[in-house]
């Protein structure tokens, strides 16, 4: 039985990324895990306590929105796993990757304002993360 990650920002905009997820694990009958990832490295010009502040309260956001994909895998007779993170998106996504020995990788691709990357950054992105982590990724736009 393989493994599919998924790694959500939670919200609306995650809704159709976590429904495929929950889908390839029906499919396949593989495992699922839900990702969510803290990454406050937007904050490196603020003082210290102010970031752990934020960060804790971002780690309960993304324990709020992993409850509630978890909520909609288990609607779907899918149960899921979940991992919260703190630290860089890149390096956490691929580490946990790697610990789960995720054969799929589910990301969602926001575009505009939404966009974290631009194209060619995501396109090198999803190729170093299929290198290091041997994974297919399966990438849903919304």
């Amino acid at each position: 039985m393989g493994t599919i990650l998924c790694a959500t920002r939670g919200g609306v905009d995650s809704q159709p990324t976590q429904r495929r997820a929950i889908s390839l694990a029906q499919e396949r009958g593989n495992r699922l895990v839900f990702l969510y990832v803290v990454d406050t490295t937007f904050l490196n010009t603020v003082a210290a306590p102010l970031v752990v502040d934020v960060a804790s309260q971002l780690r309960q956001m993304g324990q709020f929105q992993l409850a509630m994909a978890q909520e909609q895998a288990a609607e779907q007779e899918i149960e899921a796993e979940i991992v919260i993170r703190q630290g860089p998106l890149r390096t956490e996504l691929i580490q946990v990757a790697q610990e789960v020995q995720a054969s799929l990788i589910v990301l969602g691709y926001p575009k505009g304002e939404e966009a974290r990357f631009d194209e060619g950054d995501f396109q090198n992105f999803i190729g170093e993360l299929t290198a290091k982590t041997g994974a297919e990724v399966v990438i849903v736009e919304s």
